[in-house]
């Protein structure tokens, strides 16, 4: 009777490497309305933000943070699952959206979006006298 040779560690883990799929990356923040740093009018804004991989938007979370309150945002996924959006209506100032999504891959990611709030103008720009 013949004996199979047994494989050694080094065989064994390459093998079991070569048959483990790619590494899941972390959830990267790659689009957003509005973009870092970006002026936005007064009032209604629809914040979104996107990133390269699916998350978990119900475990995902957004603060909007002005002067020094900080106000935790109902955010959904808008229809995606690489998407948190939020509904928000706001006054002039300086803003930051700090977030923090839970890829479905696990692992947990976080960043802030700093944004102005420019007053709005008053009247409309087409009347001429």
């Amino acid at each position: 009777m013949r004996r199979l040779a047994r494989p050694t560690p080094f065989l064994a883990a390459s093998l079991f490497m070569g048959l483990a799929g790619p590494a899941a990356a972390h959830a990267i923040l790659i689009d957003s309305s509005p973009a870092p740093l970006a002026h936005v009018p007064a009032g209604h804004l629809d914040a979104t933000l996107r990133y390269n991989s699916r998350i978990d938007a119900g475990r995902s979370k957004l603060t909007l943070v002005h002067d020094d309150n900080q106000q935790r945002l109902a955010a959904d996924d808008g229809g995606r699952p690489d998407l948190l959006h939020a509904a928000l209506d706001l006054l002039p100032g300086q803003y930051t959206i700090k977030w923090q999504v839970l890829a479905t891959d696990g692992h947990i990611t976080h960043g802030t979006l700093p944004f102005t709030v420019d007053p709005s103008p008053q009247g409309s720009a087409g009347s001429a006298r």
